[in-house]
C-alpha cells in the first residue's frame, strides 16, 4: 500500500479531469485515471510522472457498470487505498426533449448519474474501512438553470445533487465527506460544441452571452476549477459535507446582462 493519499478521477483524459489530476498530483496524491480514451489518459499520466508524481490509467466506458466496478478494484490492487473519488465524467447530446431518443437519455443518465452512484458505493466500501474519505460529485449550475436543450444532462445533474445529500447522510458517521460542485462555464471541449440545425457553430455567440452574464466576465480555466476541487478534498475543508457549492464566477445569482446594465448606468458598468 502506498503511503501517499490516492485519488480516483473519472473523465481524466482531457479538460477539467486532466487538469484536476495534475493538481492532485502536485498536492501529493497518487492518481488513478479513468476515461475512454487510452492514448489521452496515458498522455496525462506521462505529464504527471514527468512532474515527479505517480499515476495509473484504466480505459473503458463508464456506461458499462462492470467496467466501472473493475476500475475501483484495479485502483485498490494498484495502490491499496482510495482516499478521494472525483466523479467528473460526463456525456450529453444537445437537443430538446422533443428530439431526445431513449438510448441517448439512458446513456446520459448512466454515465452522469448511475456510474457516479455506484462508484461512490464501491469506493465508499474502501473508505468506510479506513474511516475516512472524500467523494466529490462534479455537477453543474444547469441543474438549476435549465437551458431547454439538454434535458437528460440537466436531469442527471439535478439527480447528482440530490445523490450528494443522500450519500453525505449515509457515509458521514464513517468520516466520509460528500460534496457536490455546481460548476459554471469552463473553457473546455464541452463549451465548443453548440451547433445549430443548419450547421452553424453557435459556441462563440453563447460564450459572449455567458460572459455578459458572469460577474467575473470570463470563462473559468480548467486549472482554477481544479484548484477548487483539490481544496475541497483537503482536511482544511474537514467540516464541509452534504452540500453543493456553486463555483461559477457569480453567474447563478446575477439577473441582468452587463451590456444592458451599461446602457442603463454607463458610468457604473462597463460593456
Amino acid at each position: 500500500m502506498t503511503n501517499r493519499p490516492v485519488v480516483l478521477i473519472t473523465g481524466a483524459s482531457q479538460g477539467l479531469g486532466a487538469a484536476t489530476a495534475l493538481e492532485f498530483s502536485r498536492s501529493g496524491y497518487d492518481c488513478f485515471l479513468v476515461a475512454r480514451n487510452r492514448p489521452n489518459l496515458e498522455a496525462v499520466a506521462s505529464l504527471i510522472t514527468t512532474d515527479g508524481g505517480n499515476a495509473a490509467v484504466c480505459a473503458g466506458d463508464l456506461g458499462d457498470l462492470s467496467f466501472a466496478q473493475a476500475s475501483v478494484q484495479q485502483c485498490l490492487y494498484k495502490f491499496g487505498r482510495i482516499d478521494v473519488l472525483v466523479n467528473n465524467a460526463a456525456w450529453r447530446r444537445i437537443g430538446t426533449m422533443r428530439q431526445m431518443e431513449l438510448d441517448e437519455w439512458e446513456t446520459t443518465l448512466r454515465i452522469c448519474l448511475t456510474a457516479p452512484a455506484f462508484l461512490a458505493k464501491w469506493c465508499g466500501e474502501a473508505m468506510q474501512a479506513a474511516q475516512s474519505g472524500v467523494i466529490l460529485n462534479v455537477s453543474s449550475i444547469q441543474a438549476n438553470l435549465a437551458p431547454g436543450i439538454c434535458p437528460a444532462y440537466v436531469a442527471a445533474k439535478g439527480g447528482l445533487d440530490a445523490l450528494t445529500y443522500e450519500l453525505a447522510a449515509l457515509y458521514g458517521p464513517y468520516g466520509i465527506r460528500v460534496l457536490g460542485l455546481n460548476l459554471g462555464a469552463i473553457d473546455t471541449e464541452m463549451s465548443a460544441d453548440y451547433v445549430a440545425e443548419n450547421g452553424d457553430n453557435l459556441s462563440q455567440d453563447l460564450r459572449r452571452f455567458a460572459e455578459d452574464m458572469i460577474p467575473l466576465r470570463r470563462f473559468a480555466e480548467p486549472q482554477e476549477m481544479a484548484r477548487s476541487i483539490v481544496m475541497l478534498a483537503d482536511n482544511r475543508a474537514s467540516y464541509m459535507t452534504g452540500t453543493c457549492l456553486e463555483i461559477d464566477g457569480g453567474w447563478s445569482h446575477q439577473a441582468t446582462p452587463y451590456s444592458l446594465k451599461h446602457r442603463q448606468f454607463p458610468q457604473e458598468f462597463s460593456k
